[in-house]
């Protein structure tokens, strides 16, 4: 839709509107609408927390690609509309998460139709980009309840047994003590929950701000992103988990058992109600640190937001009774396999890929193996578990160090002329097409 200079390569440049654009464009633009004025949809996703915040991150990949004030508005009164229609006239619940979701969807349409309408090649190709990862990885979040929903009839016993005896083989309750913070502290509590909801924020962020660098450099990225849920809960069936508010219900977080009566535990799989087994790995661990990880070489404010979002994720995954501590330290190992596994830009025969590949997997199988069967011998001295956790957090964090430099020497930064900033004559353009 913008128009292109004397000095962009004719080559590049599409021609004039033609009928399938007009087509595609009414397909898109039915096709969300549909979604949204859906009420089973509604119900379900865009009046979750967890879904909208989904849903919101077509928004953000939007303002950080573009960097348009018209798209913004354009968004925003998609928007209105949408939410005028579901709530005004089909009197859908009205509620924060489901502005979120309208903002969400219609960005997603702004982006489509920038797609579709864009007379520049190298543009269509960095938005069309864009668009469909984010739309995989929301699709990725609504279909997560029924792999976990699989995951639970399959499991109606769990090992949190195994998990809590490795924890309090520290000689310290972390997780109970991390919920006694919290419980203490409210705001700090409300503080951590918004950013455990907000989780797809900053994968859309970064994924955004890789784009803007390069095709190449975001994709590998995002397939990271997008994969970690599915591998993520094929573990999950490895070692069932619920979480130690759960399994210790109102002695969580206040009233952790004692440490003696923990190391004489018989350790068996038990009964619990219903419930996600999806204690370890931790995929919020995963993801942010993937997510930080991705954030180096962006803007310095990307990286701050990265950084909280580790930091605070380590709080609410424990603080909230869904985590051990060993499944945020199992996420390392698990977080730079599936980075590694999708670096495809370089040879799976480069010695830094291949070593992050192998001890991702290897340590992952080792933790799993240790804590199923060698479950007593974290028990002979603190310095055992102290030594193998720290031992695998420092090694993971080096072997992906190595593994970006890989990354960084087989594709360098560049910054492509596809995701320009929006020009006077492209808002004459896209109000004409209107």
């Amino acid at each position: 839709m913008s128009e292109i200079s004397e000095s962009v390569d004719p080559s590049t440049v599409t021609p004039k509107p033609v009928v399938w654009q007009w087509a595609v464009s009414a397909v898109l633009v039915s096709l969300i609408t549909a979604l949204g004025t859906t009420r089973d949809f509604y119900y379900s996703s865009m009046a979750s927390p967890f879904l909208s915040v989904a849903l919101l991150s077509a928004f953000v990949i939007l303002m950080v690609l573009r960097r348009s004030w018209a798209d913004l508005l354009i968004a925003s009164a998609g928007a209105l509309l949408l939410g005028g229609f579901d709530v005004g006239i089909l009197r859908f619940p009205n509620g924060a998460a489901s502005w979120f979701s309208f903002l969400g969807m219609s960005s997603f349409a702004v982006l489509g139709l920038r797609a579709i309408w864009t007379q520049n090649r190298d543009e269509r190709k960095v938005l069309i980009a864009a668009f469909l990862p984010a739309a995989l990885f929301v699709g990725s979040d609504y279909m997560a309840s029924t792999l976990l929903d699989i995951t639970e009839k399959l499991h109606p016993k769990v090992l949190d047994l195994y998990l809590l005896s490795f924890d309090f083989s520290l000689r310290y309750p972390i997780s109970f003590a991390t919920g006694k913070l919290l419980l203490t502290w409210p705001a700090l509590r409300f503080v951590c929950m918004l950013f455990y909801i907000g989780l797809p924020l900053p994968l859309a962020l970064v994924f955004a701000a890789k784009l803007r660098q390069g095709v190449n450099r975001a994709m590998p990225v995002m397939l990271a992103f997008l994969v970690t849920g599915p591998v993520g809960v094929f573990f999950y069936n490895l070692i069932p988990g619920i979480g130690p508010s759960h399994l210790v219900g109102a002695m969580f977080p206040l009233n952790p058992p004692p440490i003696h009566d923990i190391m004489r535990l018989k350790l068996e799989s038990v009964l619990m109600p219903p419930g996600p087994r999806n204690a370890i790995p931790s995929l919020h661990m995963a993801w942010v640190l993937l997510v930080w990880w991705a954030s180096r070489g962006l803007a310095s404010w990307i990286r701050v937001v990265a950084l909280a979002f580790v930091g605070f994720t380590i709080l609410a995954t424990m603080g909230i009774g869904e985590h051990y501590f060993v499944d945020l330290v199992v996420a390392f190992p698990f977080a730079l396999m599936v980075a590694a596994a999708c670096s495809y830009t370089v040879p799976l025969s480069n010695p830094k890929r291949l070593a992050a590949l192998l001890w991702g997997t290897l340590a992952m199988a080792a933790w799993f193996t240790m804590l199923c069967f060698a479950g007593k011998f974290f028990w002979i001295s603190a310095v055992i578990p102290w030594t193998l956790a720290a031992a695998t957090v420092g090694v993971s964090v080096l072997l992906e160090a190595r593994l970006q430099a890989a990354l960084e020497m087989k594709v360098p930064a560049t910054t492509p002329a596809s995701a320009p900033l929006l020009t006077a004559p492209d808002i004459r353009e896209m109000a004409h097409h209107a």
